[in-house]
């Protein structure tokens, strides 16, 4: 991590002497001079980062070389901020200041080229100390030394095939399936490969498939290899080798003479000839496999297979784009259940039948911190086997993090999870690391956004221009996306909602994964965690100082007030967020000049949910590091100038915030990537953007929107508006524009106040969309399915149908996900009908509230819906028939319906036979009585994410601000 640190810092230094070269005029050689120091030091640190965990010397050497980086950022960052609030300002005073201040300017850079010098020499005397820990230089390309740290970590690792277990639960599927493709001799698998993250149990299913009895007689031989991760590539080959063809010992001295080469031919000869099965356990990187698979004839016609697992989908994926892929579930409730049973509740506790509930009422509550992770519920399942008393298991369950991060009797022992977990964490590339700790950020079980995330990456430095493959045209934005999916790949992060244009909208950590990461963000004083939902952490938060930390996220339910530390300024802290309650405003009357006052560094601010009738103070201009601003979902009064000043600035969000706003506060931000404005109480006209060439994303009101703007957003590619006037001259605009909007791929627009046709004008300007969602009076779409070929996503809200648009709807050629709410059609208009062959890609669908009582679906419609949900109309009565045919049909919610409609579709019930095969199936908020049900215009309080919506800025930004 330290690596990490240090590149991130070089390369912002490499920045200011670039971007910020008029502030640091005098000191540039010796920030020149620390940053190649910094350069240099990189490669000893990959082998430091390797050995400090095993080294306290090496971990304080590591730590002293993070914390001059550190220093050294923050001496070049305090003195542009001075320099840059002397140089603010205008005209003749502006000049009479100026005079006065060019001796203490001298004096600053005296004083900056002291402290760089000082700093650099640190960082270089170091470097030079680096041969007296016996540390190494690593590069890029090199090899890592053999130490007896990683000799340790392989033997406690290395798995026998020999070694199964009894007690396997839920596995029986998985392992037919394999079975099922690995004695396929027609199938063109050559690899199977089972992956998934620590302890989901890979290791036993792939033990299960091979001392099955049909996989035996299937093949011929077979050989059981574990993985190291600095595998010894001749040992590999010569020990499967020597399993497959079991040699005497004339052949074992033969094979110990033969070169490499000859090795691998006589391999891959035997595997052509015989029908073999190579396990392959935990194989962890590309690198790995490309250096073993000269001896595997994968691409020959063989009888013989290959078993791999591992924690990292490119594995295998690269090791055959034609190989069967399976990833293990976690355990449910029922087999979590079960397979802890087994091993924790012994003979004599199952017989006394008051300690056996007892046990099981408290066995069940721990598993829930297990999130059905087998390794997690093995582990916590052994420590209570020894513990027979009810008192034992309840102080384990006051302890049961712990327990099942760190093992057998309390202490950190390689029994536990932790360490397994860590071991995915070691092995990321530098480059992630601050990437996977940045989502301890978020509080427990959050489903965090990936847009936001990756703005956030990008605002930290995490991600910079640098990071773009030379020659390429993708944005740094989709560098980001492609690093979180290697971080899916690898296991360390899970997929929430999946997305359209790109597979994952929204991502979370499971349980154990997010206790290691703070583990692991502790101690790299990469990030601190203040949680005050309960009294008892807000007193214990109070004594406590935030001493050095860098990043600083405040959980909090209350009053944030109780919590704002007095004592020094100037503080080192870049990122500041504040994750409020999702319902309620938490007191924060004096958090806001508290914040402007004595954070000036901060290159992120999160203050989301404040107080009401919050004024910006105009020192938030002097914030010139800021990159990253949102107060969404709060009231401020004012944005005053100064934010003009704020020229670094990449993310300006304000959605549903009602401002009064100064005129052209956004014009000199030429950095600015995505702004965020969204409320019918300001005029967003005066804004100038003609600067804004990078601007990707705008979330405007367009009442006064001066639309000669867009000719100059030439990256623009998401654009939401909310319309509650018409537009002027908008035929004339819209074709000036017409270059700029053919390129937006997402598109949200809101005029159902108006009855003109503004809205539907500007979404037919826009042909290239992925992403539509439209709230107008009247709709009416294109004729031709074709005039949207790429549209995946399209939402309709608050709109007037006419007769004939759902079977144009229904042809459109991508659509996979369609949310069709509060949508009136024309009176003669009887029922919603989907038509054979039609919405042939749709996946998932939301139907809301609709003046029609019946829907009719044709057979060989919609063959590819998994997702089904209907919100609130209460007119239908009866679902269609020839869902039961839709066998793709995972999961089923209803909201918001009659209980006499919702008691027809459960078990038992006469219409349960056209959902029987439906897997999930929800039913919420539903209603016993006619007076009980709701207009369809107060839909919104059904929802419980839309609670807190208090301005129809908030309700417009649930249906289309998350699409942007």
């Amino acid at each position: 991590m330290a690596e990490a640190v240090v590149s991130i810092v070089s390369r912002r230094i490499g920045e200011f002497t670039i971007q910020e070269a008029k502030f640091l005029y005098g000191v540039n050689d010796q920030v020149r001079l620390a940053q190649t120091e910094l350069r240099l030091m990189q490669g000893f640190l990959k082998d430091a980062d390797i050995r400090q965990r095993e080294e306290e010397r090496v971990r304080i050497w590591v730590a002293e070389i993070r914390d001059a980086a550190y220093d050294l950022e923050d001496v070049i960052e305090r003195f542009v901020l001075k320099v840059a609030c002397k140089r603010s300002g205008a005209g003749f005073n502006y000049v009479l200041r100026r005079f006065a201040c060019v001796l203490k300017e001298g004096v600053y850079l005296y004083k900056i080229g002291s402290d760089i010098k000082s700093i650099t020499t640190k960082i270089s005397n170091l470097r030079l100390s680096a041969q007296t820990y016996n540390i190494r230089e690593i590069r890029e390309t090199g090899d890592a030394i053999s130490l007896p740290f990683y000799q340790r970590q392989q033997q406690l690792r290395r798995t026998y095939s020999h070694v199964t277990g009894d007690n396997v639960v839920g596995l029986e599927k998985d392992a037919e399936e394999l079975i099922m493709h690995l004695v396929n001799d027609e199938s063109c698998h050559r690899v199977v490969s089972i992956w998934g993250m620590g302890g989901l149990g890979k290791t036993t299913l792939a033990k299960q498939v091979y001392h099955h009895k049909i996989v035996r007689r299937h093949f011929d031989c077979s050989a059981w290899i574990c993985i190291s991760q600095r595998c010894k590539v001749r040992e590999v080959w010569e020990g499967i080798l020597v399993k497959l063809i079991s040699p005497t010992n004339e052949q074992r001295a033969e094979i110990e003479k033969m070169k490499d080469d000859e090795i691998a031919k006589k391999l891959y000869i035997f595997q052509q000839e015989s029908r073999c099965l190579v396990v392959l356990d935990d194989i962890w990187s590309i690198h790995t496999w490309d250096s073993l698979k000269a001896a595997f004839p994968l691409n020959e016609e063989t009888k013989s297979r290959m078993l791999l697992t591992t924690r990292n989908k490119e594995v295998a994926l690269h090791s055959d784009r034609n190989g069967f892929l399976h990833q293990p579930r976690a355990l449910d409730d029922d087999e979590s259940w079960e397979l802890f049973e087994k091993l924790a509740i012994t003979g004599r506790n199952r017989t006394q039948s008051q300690i056996y509930s007892e046990m099981e009422k408290l066995g069940k509550r721990m598993l829930q911190r297990c999130g059905g992770l087998p390794l997690a519920i093995t582990v916590l399942a052994g420590l209570l086997a020894r513990k027979d008393t009810v008192n034992e298991w309840e102080t384990v369950l006051r302890n049961v993090d712990v327990f099942i991060s760190r093992g057998k009797g309390h202490e950190k022992e390689y029994a536990g999870v932790s360490w397994v977990m860590e071991l995915s964490y070691d092995d990321l590339p530098y480059h992630l690391k601050p990437c996977f700790l940045y989502l301890g950020n978020y509080p427990e079980d959050s489903e965090i956004n990936v847009k936001t995330l990756t703005q956030l990456w990008i605002a930290e430095g995490f991600i910079s221009s640098a990071n773009q493959r030379e020659g390429s045209v993708e944005t740094m934005e989709e560098v980001a996306y492609n690093w979180l999916s290697e971080l899916v790949q690898r296991c360390v992060v899970q997929v929430g909602e999946q997305g359209t244009i790109r597979d994952t909208k929204s991502c979370r950590l499971h349980d154990l994964v997010r206790d290691m990461c703070l583990l692991k963000a502790e101690e790299e004083h990469f990030l601190q965690i203040l949680n005050l939902h309960f009294p008892c952490c807000m007193e214990i938060t109070k004594a406590k100082p935030i001493g050095e930390v860098r990043r600083l996220a405040v959980h909090v339910d209350g009053n944030v007030d109780k919590w704002v530390p007095h004592d020094g300024v100037n503080r080192p802290l870049r990122s500041l967020s504040y994750f409020g309650p999702k319902h309620g405003r938490p007191r924060s009357k004096r958090l806001i000049d508290f914040i402007f006052k004595d954070f000036k560094l901060l290159r992120v601010l999160r203050l989301d949910r404040t107080d009401r009738e919050v004024e910006l103070p105009s020192d938030i201009g002097k914030m010139v590091h800021l990159r990253y601003l949102s107060i969404r979902y709060s009231t401020i009064k004012r944005l005053p100038s100064s934010v003009a000043n704020l020229t670094c600035l990449q993310t300006l969000d304000f959605r549903a915030s009602v401002i009064r706003m100064s005129p052209n506060v956004t014009w000199n931000m030429k950095q600015l990537r995505h702004l965020y404005f969204s409320n019918f109480q300001y005029s967003f006209g005066k804004q100038q953007l003609s600067a804004l060439a990078n601007l990707q994303t705008l979330h405007i009101s367009g009442d006064d929107f001066d639309w000669n703007n867009l000719t100059y957003l030439t990256s623009l590619r998401r654009l939401a508006l909310n319309l509650s006037s018409p537009l002027k001259h908008v035929e004339q605009a819209l074709k000036s524009t017409s270059s700029i909007l053919n390129c937006v791929q997402s598109l949200a627009v809101d005029n159902w106040s108006l009855g003109c046709a503004d809205a539907m004008q500007i979404v037919l300007s826009c042909r290239q969309l992925y992403k539509l969602s439209v709230s107008v009076l009247i709709l009416e779409l294109p004729k031709d399915p074709q005039y949207y070929p790429n549209l995946t996503k399209l939402n309709l809200w608050r709109c007037d149908f006419k007769d004939d648009q759902m079977a144009i709807l229904e042809k459109l050629p991508n659509l996979t996900k369609f949310t069709f709410h509060e949508v009136v059609f024309e009176k003669n208009t009887k029922s919603l009908v989907c038509s054979k062959g039609g919405f042939c890609r749709l996946q998932v669908l939301s139907l809301g509230w609709s003046n029609v009582d019946d829907w009719k679906v044709e057979q060989g419609a919609m063959p590819n819906l998994c997702e089904l949900s209907i919100n609130c109309w209460t007119q239908l009565r009866r679902l269609p028939e020839e869902l039961r045919y839709i066998t793709t049909l995972r999961k089923l919610k209803i909201t918001g319906m009659r209980r006499t409609d919702c008691s027809r579709l459960q078990q038992g019930g006469e219409d349960y036979y056209k959902v029987q095969h439906v897997r999930s199936l929800a039913f919420e908020n539903i209603y016993d009585g006619e007076a009980d049900i709701p207009a369809p215009w107060t839909v919104c309080k059904l929802n419980p994410n839309m609670v807190a919506a208090t301005s129809l800025g908030i309700v417009l930004d649930y249906w289309f601000g998350s699409n942007l």
